[in-house]
Order: structure tokens, then sequence, then C-alpha cells
């Protein structure tokens, strides 16, 4: 253990060096589970040496954003190097699915992209090439406009969630007793039957309760036919 430490801590400690370790403690153990203290462990490195890369814990989240939003913007430049002879629809579709397999990869990230009180640089330049997109098939500026806003967080690979307990992962707890359940299913009946029926399958790939794959593509080719119809 020590000698690892010693190799370790002999590498010149960087921003991004940090930003490694600090995704994969997330990835393993949660955004709950990541402090300053703790990364610096990992790095096996003196906790105030980090701050000189990232002074305190709101600035290692926002570039936790920005790790996650380059990593979107590599997996977009992968397909562009494939081509652009692909019509605007599987353009969007193949970018919006790219964005989800890196979400995919960090679970916390939806809910961590939805807390910060700053968008990340990087985020307008992908905007703009979504924006770009759609004005090369030939929608106005306004409609181009309508359609971010319809789009909402499926740009970014996640679903938005509508009736979860938190912005993302939000689940229905599994102690919910069966009292509980019989009273919210005599007060939302619909709900209820519809919550039932929609209990995911578990090859399904979610990043909360309601955002699943499935869901996930059929609200996207759902926007993307209709504005493929405003189109012609």
């Amino acid at each position: 253990g020590d000698r690892v430490r010693t190799r370790a801590s002999r590498e010149p400690l960087s921003r991004e060096r940090v930003l490694v370790a600090a995704v994969a403690l997330a990835d393993a153990k949660g955004i709950q589970a990541l402090t300053m203290r703790r990364l610096a462990t990992d790095l096996g490195v003196e906790a105030m040496s980090l701050y000189y890369h990232l002074p305190g814990k709101e600035a290692l989240l926002d570039g936790l954003v920005d790790y996650v939003v380059g990593e979107i913007d590599a997996a977009i430049s992968r397909l562009d190097a494939i081509g652009t002879d692909r019509d605007w629809r599987t353009r969007l579709r193949q970018r919006f699915l790219a964005a989800r397999e890196v979400m995919l990869c960090h679970p916390w990230a939806p809910g961590l992209i939805g807390t910060r009180p700053t968008i990340p640089a990087g985020l307008y330049t992908y905007y703009d090439g979504i924006v770009g997109t759609l004005i090369d098939a030939g929608f106005s500026y306004r409609i181009a406009h309508r359609a971010l806003h319809a789009f909402g967080s499926l740009p970014l690979g996640f679903a938005q969630e509508v009736f979860s307990p938190t912005s993302a992962g939000g689940s229905l707890e599994a102690g919910t007793t069966e009292a509980e359940m019989a009273a919210m299913a005599e007060a939302l009946p619909h709900m209820t039957s519809m919550m039932t029926a929609e209990a995911h399958d578990v090859a399904d790939p979610t990043l909360g309760w309601c955002d699943s794959q499935t869901e996930f593509e059929f609200t996207l080719d759902l926007l993307l036919d209709g504005l493929e119809r405003l189109r012609s």
C-alpha cells in the first residue's frame, strides 16, 4: 500500500488527475462519498494540496460537471468523424443517445448538473451544435428555440423527473408499507395503477424512477417525428 501511495504521489498533481480520481470515487461510492479528504487519500496526497487545483468542494463539483460535459463532447466528436451524411433526426438521436451512454456510466451526474448554479461553458458549444443541426435541416430559429425547450434535458442523456422525490435518482422507497400503498391507491387510483404497470424491467438501464432507456427513446422519437412534420 505504501509503495503504491509513494508512486502515486510522485506523479505530478494536476486538475485533470484530481478530477479523474474524483469521478472514479463518485462512480464507485456515489457523489455523497466524495470529500476533499477522501479524494486526497485516494490520490496519496495531503488534502491541502488539492486546493491549489480546485479551491474547495463547490469548485470540485463544477469540475466534475466540466469533466462529464467533456466526455459528451468527445463522444460527439467521434460521431462527427464517422460522417455528416446522416439526416438531421439521426444526427440528433445519435448525439442524445451518446450523451446518455456517458450518463449511464456516471449515474450521479444528472442530479449534479441539475443543481449547479452555473452552466458549464462546454454546454453552450454543445447546444450551439444542436441548433446548427436544426437550422441546416431547414428549421427557422423560432422552431429551433422551441425545440430546445421541448427537448428539455434529453440532449444531456437523461429525462428530468416529474414525480421523483429527488431531482434525479428518485424512487419509491423499498420500505413503503402496504397500508401506505393502499391509501395512495385510494387517493390516486390512476397514478397508482400506472406506477404498478410501469415497474421497470431490470434489464432496462435507468437514471431514476421515470427514466428508463425505453422511455427516453420513446420521448425522443416522439419529439423528432413531430419536428419533422413541422419541417415538411
